[in-house]
């Protein structure tokens, strides 16, 4: 190898390091729905605030990733990972095995039911109770499933909407008889509606919320549950949880 050949070659080197560290350190979209109060929802100053978004930065930090959070509707946020639009989605997506067909998700960063919201002077006890009544969802949510397989997912009184604040605030008014929905997201809009109240069923299971990416991206799976699970090692999840939530942070399981 002569001497222009010796150049060629150790400057093609330096080049393929300089693009694989560029690789390394590209900035990854995080898609969130800001219509998610306490999970993701603007403040005053239109940034992107709350639990998910915590918990996502910390995740973040400890694996060395840089990230941007891109405010995504929630009916088009799996629709903009599908499209490469976003890199992973953090948007109090319930792990089911339906949606793991379809992506790959980290192991639980919250512990999440379901819970009914109605009326203070509502006589409902139990999902059973909701037969007949007008009930609010959030559309292809968890909640949406379970009224769906509980009353028939044509069934003309599951009115289905594009977020929980919309869902509350047509309970509120009087266009629903009952809203359900996951218990942190409730049980914060009930806070702010003293006419409503909260069941909880006790036959609705205890479910988890994960970190969605594509089926099949294993380096960037790998590196969020490495980055979750040193959160969730240290003092950070507790804080987080806390602060969102006033209450001690579950144990979550690790996978």
């Amino acid at each position: 190898m002569n001497f222009l050949h010796k150049i060629a070659a150790a400057t093609g080197l330096i080049l393929f390091a300089l693009g694989s560290a560029q690789a390394q350190n590209k900035e990854l979209v995080v898609g969130s729905s800001a219509t998610y109060r306490p999970f993701a929802y603007e403040n005053p100053n239109k940034e992107i605030v709350g639990y998910d978004v915590d918990i996502i930065k910390a995740v973040a930090q400890k694996a060395g990733v840089p990230i941007k959070i891109v405010n995504t509707p929630w009916t088009g946020i799996f629709a903009a990972l599908n499209n490469g639009d976003v890199d992973l989605i953090i948007s109090g997506v319930t792990i089911n095995d339906k949606r793991k067909q379809s992506y790959d998700f980290t192991a639980p960063y919250f512990e999440a039911r379901q819970l009914i919201a109605v009326p203070k002077d509502s006589s409902v006890k139990t999902l059973k109770d909701l037969a007949g009544k007008k009930i609010g969802v959030v559309n292809g949510s968890t909640g949406d499933d379970i009224a769906s397989r509980q009353f028939g997912k044509t069934n003309s009184d599951i009115r289905r909407f594009e977020s929980t604040p919309v869902v509350i605030s047509e309970l509120v008014n009087n266009g629903l008889d009952a809203a359900i929905g996951d218990n942190g997201v409730i049980a914060f809009r009930v806070q702010e509606h003293k006419q409503l109240k909260t069941i909880n069923d006790p036959s609705f299971p205890k479910e988890f919320f994960g970190i969605v990416v594509k089926q099949g991206n294993k380096a960037l799976l790998d590196k969020l549950n490495a980055g979750l699970a040193a959160v969730k090692a240290d003092v950070s999840y507790a804080k987080i949880y806390k602060k969102w939530f006033n209450a001690d942070a579950p144990v979550l399981p690790a996978q």
